[in-house]
């Protein structure tokens, strides 16, 4: 039987292994986390469980699967959970609101899913006339004009002009014409809290790309464009699927890290784990490597004899620089403060931030279970700015120390959300909070500890100043889609799969983690002869009703004319 070593158990790892292991490879995954899950992951609050209760349900960050998810979602379909016709799957829940909240202004609340009733139809005129934001009718026009671009422009195009531009200049924020609030909607607010982007450095195609399939998700009659996990990921999609790999037969090591991957005679011939402090050699006939770009980049820092065999994997060290920050934080409440029914995006927020009332979407989760019992509301939100000063200290996220973060984090929260009298955050209603624990504290390093999650010994922490994060983020920076390898290698046994491959996608996210899986199996298939089918692969939809207007700006591309909004007739 022909055997996979898959080195990094994340989303793409057992992606990956799922797809083997179903046309019959045998499998072995190495983790180097005591959970497994990879950035997707939740976990159980330290030091919460109580009188036999689980400790309180914590999460790394942003969870959010779009419509346009095809790969990750057709995963999920063929992992069993009880009696659900369609695994995992159905343990997703749409949601049916997007709300933009403002400091000091009302919230704009926006359709998460095509009208389903005269109050959502309402909702959607009230959408397209709302002035209470701040953005001119003529910033609202050009801003749509841009829109209008990207949808009729076609694909080599994309790569060859908008992968150049940065989103920022693409749609002209610096403009004297251009408001505060237009550069803070349209300019930051999309790519921060979205796509996790920064606007100025992004690329153009990748945020136009993933903008536009969000505008043809919400737009598009069906299921909702934004939805959710109906409890802890873990809970209700991790853990099953670890179930369903081992009932396959796949090997899933947790705690296990790669501290070597050993090439001779320009092939793979092993890698040294190391597990409970003791290193051992693993052995395959082809290898996946499907860590994140700067942990991939750490490994050929380190191993030569990678480098000489595939130059060009020189290019993952340069890629392994354009990371960003975006991590969660959860917020334990007395009382529920269930907000919109979706995600919340703080559009004055200095530091980036997202949120979603969780507790409304987990039906079969009784919070009364976790931690001591007195948690009825889970507030999670997600920082996407770590640089930026905030509002209580002057101080950046990365900056501060970590009661300095939770109480920045709530300060930011509660001026865009407490209007006027209305208090509907209070202080009170806030019995304990987590900070995922990638964000890690040079003082803790240094006294060999992790700090407490005591609120009470928290507030004492005031020394720490200097943070770093364990598993940052990709960003998709202008001019870096050539830098990106494909799944397959100049080394005839090794494949990869991570967000920074080139996919569809196009995206650091579980969708292209899982597309980039499928095209590493792919190549597996192709090279060792297998007989089981090749993996689906989905691109980006976009409606064929705007395929002449692709067509015809493909015909001016060639000729070397830019984009023009020409009118074609559509029968």
């Amino acid at each position: 039987m022909t055997k996979v070593v898959i080195l990094g158990g994340g989303v793409a790892g057992l992606s990956a292994a799922h797809e083997l292991a179903e046309r019959g490879y045998s499998v072995d995954v190495y983790e180097a986390n005591t959970i497994a899950g990879g950035k997707a992951r939740s976990v159980e609050v330290p030091d919460t469980a109580t009188d036999g209760r689980r400790g309180l349900p914590g999460e790394h960050g942003f969870r959010f699967f779009p419509r346009f998810y095809k790969h990750v979602t057709d995963t999920m379909k063929r992992i069993p959970y009880g009696t659900n016709s369609q695994g995992v799957f159905d343990n997703l829940v749409g949601t049916t609101r997007i709300e933009m909240l403002r400091d000091g202004k009302p919230p704009l609340l926006m359709n998460a899913r095509f009208p389903h009733s005269l109050a959502d139809f309402k909702l959607t005129l009230n959408d397209m006339v709302d002035d209470n934001f701040g953005i001119s009718q003529e910033n609202k026009e050009f801003f749509a004009e841009k829109v209008w671009q990207i949808m009729t422009s076609c694909e080599k195009r994309r790569f060859g002009e908008y992968e150049r531009i940065g989103w920022w200049e693409f749609i002209d924020a610096d403009g004297k014409d251009k408001s505060e609030a237009y550069r803070n909607f349209f300019g930051h607010g999309l790519t921060r809290s979205l796509v996790a982007a920064q606007a100025k450095v992004a690329s153009t195609k990748t945020v136009g790309d993933i903008f536009i399939q969000l505008l043809f998700d919400a737009i598009e009659p069906g299921i909702s464009s934004d939805r959710v996990l109906k409890g802890p990921t873990n809970e209700v999609w991790i853990d099953p699927w670890l179930k369903h790999l081992a009932s396959l037969g796949v090997n899933y090591n947790l705690g296990s890290k790669v501290v070597d991957i050993h090439c001779e005679g320009g092939t793979i011939t092993g890698a040294t784990i190391e597990k409970d402090g003791e290193r051992i050699e693993v052995s395959g006939d082809y290898y996946i490597a499907a860590f994140p770009v700067e942990v991939m980049a750490e490994v050929l820092g380190d191993n030569p004899e990678l480098m000489a065999a595939d130059p060009t994997l020189a290019n993952i060290q340069e890629l392994a620089g354009n990371v960003a920050w975006m991590n969660g934080a959860q917020f334990y409440l007395s009382s529920d403060v269930p907000l919109s029914n979706g995600h919340a995006i703080y559009v004055d927020s200095p530091w980036a931030l997202t949120s979603i009332s969780q507790h409304q979407f987990w039906p079969d989760f009784v919070l009364s279970n976790y931690g001591d019992g007195k948690v009825n509301g889970i507030l999670s939100v997600d920082i996407s700015e770590w640089k930026e000063p905030g509002i209580l200290f002057g101080k950046a996220a990365r900056d501060c120390t970590r009661d300095e973060i939770k109480q920045e984090i709530w300060a930011q929260l509660q001026r865009s959300i407490n209007m006027d009298a209305s208090i509907v955050l209070n202080d009170d209603d806030l019995h304990h909070w987590y900070l995922d624990s990638d964000i890690v504290f040079d003082e803790d390093v240094a006294a060999g500890q992790l700090p407490s999650e005591d609120p009470q010994t928290l507030s004492a922490q005031t020394a720490m100043v200097k943070t770093s994060n364990r598993e940052p983020l990709l960003i998709n920076l202008v001019r870096t889609w050539n830098l990106r390898p494909k799944a397959h290698t100049g080394i005839p046994n090794l494949f990869l799969a991570s967000d920074y491959v080139q996919t569809y996608t196009d995206l650091a996210s579980m969708e292209g983690a899982n597309e980039a899986a499928r095209r590493a199996v792919n190549c597996i298939i192709d090279a060792s002869g297998g007989a089981g089918p090749q993996c689906q692969l989905w691109n980006l939809h976009e409606p064929d009703i705007l395929a002449p207007m692709r067509l015809l700006d493909a015909v001016r591309y060639d000729l070397g004319l830019p984009w023009s909004a020409l009118p074609i007739p559509i029968l």
